[in-house]
């Protein structure tokens, strides 16, 4: 086995009741969410007894898988499974480069995370939008299309055969039955906005500015970037910044990490969008998940040691 990575899940894997049966059984992931609850008093409410429409909105969204990603982390480094790197997928990356050791606490990254939802919420106010993963076409069909509609951005390249588009809420419907006319399929997403897109320019410009306030350090390990695909060397905020604007490069992050001798990738956080992802993109490898306790059990047994 070569090296292990923790994928950092992103928006639109939170579910109502995730992260409870961490919380109640790893005093490490314990700790993440009493952090939290600290600075943000009703994150635990929402992780654990939200509605579903309570959780899609991007203010909440984004403290509240941050808490899960983290606490999913360090409930595996408890259990004895240490990562030599690390990615997540837009929010997820802030998690990521938290359990890294980029900010100076974890209040430092939630607090972080916390605020950048609510730029991107504010942003969404100010230019409704709305996100929709299309299929069975190639990037460049979807990039087609996209260019046909004044508003409707390719956004995250996702895997072989999946591409993600957002733009203004307008739009999307015409853009869906668009791709379904070229034989594609789009399936709306459950996120608040139209993410990675020139809609949050704002957030980004705003985030950055409150990333320099904040300050970042070379993380411990490598955590790639989704603006880049490659790891943080230099121009910290920047990469977190842009990102917000700009597509996330998960296939190319993927194969990269790959190319630098990750074989095993355990997505942590709620849900396994990322895991599919990642069979898409790298068959071979050797694909876990760590979602709740019983799953960090389970990964733990397959790879401490």
């Amino acid at each position: 086995m070569g090296k292990i990575a923790f994928l950092f899940a992103g928006q639109g894997a939170q579910y109502p009741g995730m992260g409870k049966s961490l919380y109640e059984n790893s005093p490490a992931a314990k700790a993440v969410f009493d952090t939290a609850e600290a600075e943000r008093p009703g994150t635990l409410q929402q992780c654990f007894a939200g509605t579903k429409e309570e959780l899609t909105k991007t203010s909440n969204t984004q403290p509240c898988v941050f808490c899960v990603d983290l606490a999913a982390a360090r409930a595996l480094e408890e259990a004895g499974v240490h990562a030599k790197g690390a990615a997540g997928f837009s929010l997820g990356e802030v998690a990521a480069l938290t359990f890294a050791e980029a900010f100076a606490d974890d209040a430092a990254g939630f607090s972080l995370v916390t605020e950048r939802g609510n730029l991107m919420q504010k942003a969404n106010e100010e230019n409704p939008g709305a996100m929709a993963a299309v299929l069975k076409l190639s990037n460049e069909q979807v990039e087609k299309i996209c260019s046909e509609f004044p508003q409707v951005y390719a956004v995250n390249y996702n895997c072989p055969g999946q591409l993600v588009a957002a733009g203004v809420r307008s739009e999307m419907e015409p853009f869906c039955t668009a791709v379904a006319e070229a034989g594609g399929r789009a399936k709306m997403l459950a996120v608040g906005g139209g993410f990675h897109s020139p809609l949050m320019r704002k957030a980004s410009a705003a985030f950055e500015i409150l990333l320099e306030q904040f300050g970042m350090k070379l993380p411990a390990f490598p955590v790639y970037a989704n603006y880049s695909a490659k790891p943080y060397e230099s121009s910290f905020t920047v990469l977190l910044a842009r990102q917000i604007e700009n597509p996330v490069r998960w296939q190319q992050t993927i194969e990269q990490m790959t190319a630098d001798g990750f074989d095993t990738f355990v997505e942590v956080g709620p849900g396994k969008t990322l895991s599919g992802l990642v069979k898409r993109i790298v068959p071979q490898a050797v694909i876990l998940r760590a979602d709740t306790f019983e799953d960090v059990k389970t990964v733990a047994d397959s790879l401490k040691g």
